[in-house]
């Protein structure tokens, strides 16, 4: 990377919602891939050394954080009730050998790829098979392709019988367990930490499993104590008020889902002693659960059990997201890409969702999926707006965004990277 870029009559929205639109920008990309300098076009020197990019008409904004994904799966549709054989067969006769797992590591990049190409720079994948997306960030950090910024969690933790369990989680039934598979999982080399507080839709057997609380407080803890004294954050997958609370008197960090709140809970949200920065975020993934709670089964496939326990998450978790935004919590944005329905391409159909039955405006989502997202995560000093010393991870638009919030055509900016 030894070319460094000016791009000129820019429209620059810098992804933070308290600052406005700044026309006939000229933005200044050095060798390293890092925002040199910010300036008004008959303003700013462009060194002579710098290839300028005319961008008239044009919009820049950074590149999107999608703060939940899967990439073992690419979200076209496939059932969610499949039998236990089933799983077990598919697991260990085709996932778990050589060829299983290369062919996962492809479709894994491919998934990547396709995300980056929709204006996502940035990914933090929340559980996945055989720590293979350790390999990808290593792969993508070390120069070998260009792909989005992966912050990776490995397997998920969780309980016997639990979320996950036992094809894509470590199990442990105690503290100590937990606090053991924390540390196989830091050896491995994660960025983070994702538990599973709760069951889940995806492999529920009856109707109210999906939000059945599965870890205990003392569990919760452990696992929070032993990531955040190294300074790794803990995500909790969790689908019930009681999962919530149970999470957050433990210190998780982020609330993956969410369910409806009470006071106590909205308290522990804005501030929590036990979290690694004395408050919780929640980041809902409001298209994970709408197709299968509102497209009828015969064209999902799914069982009326997965139809309903869908239904029953997505109520709660939109009433939730509601009850923070009038309170003041904060949330970010994740679409759970890889479920059914939910492709790596559509983190602007989530935002559109917000908009639509959350009633937020064009520009609190852009921060959300920005700014927000970068702090959530603790990438806010590298990332997450346009500003001098942070990595040119953007996105150049036809149209503008704070207009319309829908795939448009998008070409991309990363790391000083044309893509």
């Amino acid at each position: 990377m030894n070319t460094a870029y000016a791009l000129k009559n820019v429209n620059l929205i810098h992804g933070d919602s308290s600052r406005n639109l700044q026309k006939n920008m000229t933005i200044l990309i050095n060798e390293q891939g890092l925002i040199q300098n910010i300036g008004q076009d008959n303003e700013l020197l462009i060194p002579s050394h710098y290839t300028t990019i005319d961008l008239s008409g044009k919009y820049v904004m950074p590149g999107l954080i999608n703060a939940h994904v899967h990439l073992f799966a690419d979200g076209k549709p496939f059932s969610l009730s499949v039998s236990e054989g089933m799983l077990q067969f598919a697991y260990n006769r085709i996932l778990n050998t050589k060829f299983g797992r290369n062919v996962l590591k492809k479709r894994m990049k491919r998934n990547a790829l396709t995300a980056l190409h929709a204006g996502v720079t940035t990914m933090r994948s929340v559980g996945e098979f055989f720590y293979t997306d350790v390999l990808l960030r290593d792969e993508i950090n070390n120069g070998e392709f260009v792909g989005p910024t992966l912050l990776v969690s490995g397997f998920f933790l969780s309980v016997t019988g639990g979320h996950g369990a036992p094809f894509l989680a470590l199990v442990g039934d105690s503290p100590w367990e937990a606090r053991k598979n924390v540390r196989l999982n830091v050896k491995h080399g994660v960025d983070l930490i994702k538990i599973c507080v709760t069951g889940g839709v995806t492999d529920a057997k009856m109707v109210g499993e999906a939000g059945r609380l599965q870890m205990t407080v003392e569990e919760v803890a452990a696992i929070c104590d032993e990531a955040h004294k190294i300074g790794l954050r803990v995500a909790a997958h969790v689908e019930s008020t009681e999962g919530v609370r149970v999470a957050l008197q433990g210190g998780v960090d982020t609330i993956e889902h969410g369910s409806e709140m009470d006071d106590e809970i909205i308290r522990l949200y804005k501030k929590n002693p036990n979290a690694l920065n004395g408050y919780t975020a929640l980041i809902p993934t409001l298209q994970a659960a709408y197709p299968s709670a509102s497209l009828d089964t015969s064209v999902t496939k799914v069982s009326a059990t997965v139809k309903e326990n869908s239904r029953l998450v997505y109520d709660s978790m939109l009433k939730g997201v509601k009850q923070a935004i009038e309170n003041g919590i904060t949330i970010g944005i994740g679409t759970d890409a890889a479920m059914p329905y939910v492709t790596h391409y559509d983190m602007w159909r989530e935002m559109d969702h917000y908009m639509r039955q959350a009633n937020l405006n064009n520009k609190q989502v852009i921060d959300m999926a920005t700014r927000t997202n970068a702090k959530i995560l603790g990438v806010d000093d590298v990332t997450g707006t346009v500003d001098i010393g942070k990595h040119a991870d953007l996105i150049i638009m036809e149209q503008n965004p704070l207009e319309h919030i829908r795939p448009c055509q998008i070409s991309l900016w990363s790391w000083s990277k044309e893509i």
